[in-house]
């Protein structure tokens, strides 16, 4: 994640699971915000967690020689970006209106700064 812009850094939660992401979103997000986090089943891939009440949308992005993609459908072909953040912003314009709205980035810094639960003590890396 290093190489990556000041978006991924602020969105990028690493290794929690999907029940303490699903608490972060309803619990400090609303409808359109997102978070990146790695993913539990495949590794060194990511997954983009998007709230949309009354449920969390996980989409997977999976690493490749050209950058990072989507993974969709099986034939259906990916389309690679160079880095997670030019998928994001991508994605985040509305260029696929199968995917839940991304409209306001989880920022793990200010999340810091408010009072949080126990549950947020996933968010260390």
């Amino acid at each position: 994640m290093d190489r990556e812009g000041m978006l991924v850094r602020c969105i990028y939660y690493g290794r929690i699971g999907h029940e303490a992401t699903e608490r972060l979103l309803q619990r400090f997000g609303h409808d359109g915000s997102f978070l990146l986090r790695d993913s539990e089943t495949v590794p060194g891939a990511c997954c983009l967690c998007v709230r949309k009440a009354p449920f969390v949308h996980t989409y997977r992005l999976i690493p490749s020689a050209n950058g990072w993609s989507l993974q969709q459908d099986p034939g259906v072909p990916p389309q690679s970006f160079g880095t997670l953040e030019t998928l994001i912003e991508h994605y985040r314009r509305g260029s696929d209106a199968g995917m839940a709205p991304l409209t306001e980035p989880l920022d793990k810094t200010q999340l810091r700064h408010s009072s949080l639960g126990p549950e947020c003590f996933y968010m260390e890396m």
